[in-house]
């Protein structure tokens, strides 16, 4: 038994643990003392100990799991990163999991489980009760990154004919039965569909006999159990929702989405443009080096085959190059401005689609923007680059070609940054992976072509 004074984070460290936190917590796992590290945990909100968790190695992180074992706050598997959930599981054993995810609402439920593979999903699937397995089990059928899957099948219906005593004397006879936490309670017809929706805040200020159909609001947004988590979090925000009824095909209620679930979405939805943007995923943290370097291989090749096109296009040149060496020392520039504007065009363009703030009716305004925001910019940037030019080489001709080529690949960014997002999301396909690789082909290959093009034109 030990009788050290239990660890805690640093006073004043509210944004993480500290590396002192974590390196006794460590010195407590090497000496097994289970007193103690069960003390810490006890101690940390979920999302602290899901840190506390990612912040240690493999071995460290298996031993502290079976020193806690079930003590574990259940919330804790829903603040870990996606990469490591599966970790995790395995290290805790079904058993175990399949107990922590009795005590977790549906929706962080269905979300740890999903990250798992499917031979620890059947190992838990056999040690959970038939009414968690079969919401896991019903919760996979549905799209992914879907209402279904984002819905919470905890909440608070009530037929139109009931009034407030009723409600209230409901709520309190089937208070275990109750969603930890809710905003608003579901007015139903007898085919279980949603009519109506009714803060809490507004049945506790009425008196018990007044009927709950004079009190709701019939103006509900109903959200589809296949809509895309994207649309469900656009309806929330335009809307100003606090939760929203799920229904199925036939319009019956089947769960709540609230806002904390859409707050999570928008967060990993912006994450996930990020990464896709950079050719990387949010498991390359916590993934072992061969998984990582497998996912990141297939944005290599992409861009392993935009710079053959576009040595290509400088071979057409070499003539032109053997007599003007300075088009080598210079060629790098105008491909890279190109390059970099075009990404910030591509990042505020892709933003934009999935904030749908880029519609039909504004593209042609976005785009002659941008166009016009490049040429600008290659204004400037050509008659900096021009004048270092002219002085460098000592050549007002070749001063003039390298800012041309400037100002022409510079609005070609502005254009192509927003004409291909648009273009691969009207043929189906992600602009957040696929815009980076097309952008960077055309601003290379034309940077390249243009400079080399005016060079062999205008100065041999």
């Amino acid at each position: 038994m030990s009788n050290a004074e239990p660890i805690r984070p640093e006073e004043g460290d509210a944004l993480g643990l500290g590396e002192a936190f974590v390196r006794e917590v460590e010195e407590a796992l090497a000496a097994q003392d289970s007193e103690r590290v069960n003390a810490v945990v006890e101690n940390l909100h979920p999302a602290d100990a899901a840190d506390l968790l990612e912040a240690l190695g493999a071995d460290e992180r298996r031993l502290l799991l079976e020193m806690v074992g079930t003590n574990l706050e259940p919330e804790t598997l829903t603040y870990l990163d996606a990469g490591l959930r599966e970790p995790v599981a395995a290290a805790l054993g079904p058993g175990k999991v399949a107990r922590i995810l009795e005590l977790l609402e549906s929706d962080d439920a269905l979300a740890f489980f999903e990250d798992l593979d499917e031979e620890l999903r059947a190992q838990i699937l056999a040690r959970v009760p038939v009414t968690i397995r079969r919401l896991l089990q019903e919760g996979l059928t549905y799209p992914e990154d879907s209402a279904g899957r984002l819905m919470q099948r905890e909440m608070v219906v009530v037929p139109s004919i009931w009034t407030v005593g009723e409600t209230i004397d409901y709520m309190r006879a089937h208070r275990k039965e109750m969603p930890t936490d809710f905003y608003d309670l579901y007015v139903v017809d007898p085919r279980y569909r949603p009519i109506g929706k009714l803060p809490l805040s507004r049945v506790m200020r009425h008196t018990r006999p007044v009927r709950i159909l004079t009190l709701m609001d019939e103006d509900i947004q109903s959200v589809p159990v296949t809509m895309d988590q994207e649309e469900v979090a656009w309806l929330f925000k335009r809307y100003s929702l606090l939760s929203a009824p799920v229904v199925d095909d036939a319009g019956r209620l089947v769960g709540v989405i609230t806002v904390d679930d859409v707050l999570e979405v928008v967060e990993e939805e912006a994450e996930d443009d990020l990464l896709k943007l950079g050719g990387v995923g949010e498991a390359d943290i916590g993934e072992g080096a061969m998984a990582t370097a497998k996912r990141r291989i297939r944005w290599l090749v992409v861009t392993l085959f935009n710079t053959i096109v576009a040595s290509l296009v400088i071979s057409r040149f070499e003539g032109t190059i053997e007599e003007i060496v300075a088009l080598a020392i210079l060629m790098p520039i105008v491909a890279a401005m190109g390059g970099n504007a075009g990404m910030q065009v591509v990042t505020v363009t892709v933003r934009a689609l999935a904030t749908r703030a880029l519609t039909s009716r504004n593209t042609m305004r976005v785009v002659g923007k941008e166009v016009l925001v490049g040429l600008t910019n290659g204004l400037v940037f050509a008659t900096i680059m021009g004048t270092i030019a002219g002085l460098w080489f000592g050549r007002v001709d070749l001063a003039l070609v390298l800012a041309t080529a400037m100002i022409f690949n510079m609005a070609w960014a502005g254009l192509a940054g927003t004409l291909i997002p648009l273009s691969l999301e009207r043929f189906g396909f992600d602009p957040a992976v696929a815009a980076g690789p097309f952008l960077t082909t055309t601003t290379d290959v034309l940077g390249f072509f243009i400079f080399l093009g005016l060079a062999t034109t205008f100065l041999l």
